[in-house]
Formats: structure tokens, sequence, C-alpha cells
């Protein structure tokens, strides 16, 4: 039986561009289609389809339809409003080496981009006594959405990675979960702040869930401690590389696929 044709991205507009700190930018884009996703997707990945600079939107529409792909960077959705059309999405600013950062820093209201997703949302449920949210830039948007989406009672620790302290955001977590914002201005060179700050965390009696995310070496040392040394229970466990030093994300997503397929 044939498979069914796989549809082309959607098409988005830039509604309004917010320079949110000095390292981050929010993008609101508008379409039609925004009406029909399911609100509460926050925190769930996405795919950016982004235009050549100078590309109109008949020439990128026909591209998003026929090919060659598009250059595709992955994001998280940080904010929807399915009622306004309207889904909010945040990008960490690199300058102008990345593509996906020279697009938002440039973005104005009219801009368009292709949109696929989103996809599911990372903690689906929350049941633990004590909850663990670790991130860097690259993750905030997942970890800002899944601590907003906590019951309000949750207890447990936040620790954030940001670039100057001007990039500290205001996030509506629980009371009781304390947040620890470490500021390392070098992004491109881990410095193991957070890897020790975890390995210091008193370890709770109870069940502990996790949402963890950022730089793959520094995933691959917590994975190695919480999985094997703490004995955490995978599915109480989100932990996800997003990013990897040295590699562009066509490169990195490879390398997730080839460990994946080795186990």
């Amino acid at each position: 039986m044939a498979r069914p044709a796989k549809r082309p991205p959607r098409l988005f507009t830039v509604r309004k561009v917010l320079r949110l700190t000095p390292g981050m930018i929010r993008v609101t884009f508008t379409s039609p289609e925004i009406a029909a996703m399911a609100a509460g997707c926050e925190g769930a990945n996405c795919k950016i389809f982004l235009p050549e600079p100078g590309q109109t939107k008949e020439a990128f529409v026909a591209q998003l339809a026929d090919g060659p792909r598009p250059v595709v960077r992955t994001y998280t959705v940080r904010f929807i409003r399915p009622i306004d059309c309207e889904m909010d999405i945040d990008f960490v600013d690199h300058g102008d080496a990345g593509p996906a950062s020279a697009w938002a820093r440039r973005a104005d209201a009219g801009d368009f981009c292709g949109f696929a997703g989103p996809g599911p949302v990372k903690v689906e449920s929350f049941y633990a006594d004590r909850y663990l949210v670790v991130a860097d830039m690259s993750a905030l948007p997942v970890a800002a959405a899944t601590l907003e989406a906590m019951p309000r009672d949750a207890v447990g620790t936040a620790l954030f990675e940001i670039t100057s302290p001007a990039d500290r955001q205001e996030i509506d977590a629980p009371d009781g979960v304390e947040q620890h914002w470490i500021v390392n201005p070098h992004a491109d060179q881990p410095t193991g702040d957070i890897l020790r700050k975890v390995l210091d965390w008193p370890w709770p009696e109870g069940r502990i869930q996790t949402c963890i995310a950022g730089e793959s070496g520094m995933i691959a040392d917590l994975r190695r401690y919480l999985l094997v040394e703490r004995g955490l229970a995978k599915e109480d466990a989100y932990i996800s590389g997003y990013w990897k030093v040295g590699l562009v994300e066509d490169e990195h997503q490879q390398m997730k696929r080839e460990e994946a397929a080795a186990g």
C-alpha cells in the first residue's frame, strides 16, 4: 500500500519580534492553521524552515512544496494561543553565524518561514515527589514550559546556565521549585558548573522526575550519573542533547541517530 504524500510545511508569518533578553529573541508567528493546533503544546519540538535572504514568498512556497529542502532548524514552542492564531518561539542570538539566529535578528512583521510540527510535549504528566530541571540557553524554552505546566505544589530544583546576568528570565515556576542561574559568558565552552551542581544536589527520597537538556557532552555526563549511578528510571527522565560543541545541527542530528542505532 502506497504511503500518503508527505504534507509540505505550513507557512508562518511573523506578527512581531521582541528582544526578550540580550541573548534571546522571541518571534511571534501567525497562521490560520495555528487555530487547529492543540492548546498546551508548549515545550514541544517543531521544525523551522528558513527562506534565503531576499527570497520572495511565492518562491519560498514553491520550494517548500517541490524542493530542494530549505535550511531547517529545531526549536521549541514557547507559547501558543490558538484562539488568536499565534505562536511564540524563542531564538538564542548567536549573531549572524548561524542561519536561524541571523534570520531571527533581521526578522520583522510580515516576514515568513516554514513550520512543521509540533511534536509531543516532552514531559506530559507530573507525578514525582521532587523535580530536577536543567537547561542551558538552548533549552530554556523547554525548561520554562515544563516548569510552568507543573502542579503549583511541585517541589524541586531548576539549574539554568545563561551567558550574562541580563539573560535571566521570569518563569512562572511553582514556589517550591528553587531556581539557580549560572552565568557562563562563553556558551560554546561548557564549564562543567551545572554537572558539579547536579552531583552536589542532595538526592531526595521518593520519586524523581527530570527535564534536562543542553549541550550533548554535558548531557552524556548527566545521563550516566542519573540513570546509571543514581538508578533513575528511564520513564521518569527526559534528558536530551540539543546541540554539540563544534557541530552544526545537521551533523548533531546525524550523531544522535547513530548513537540511537548503536543502542
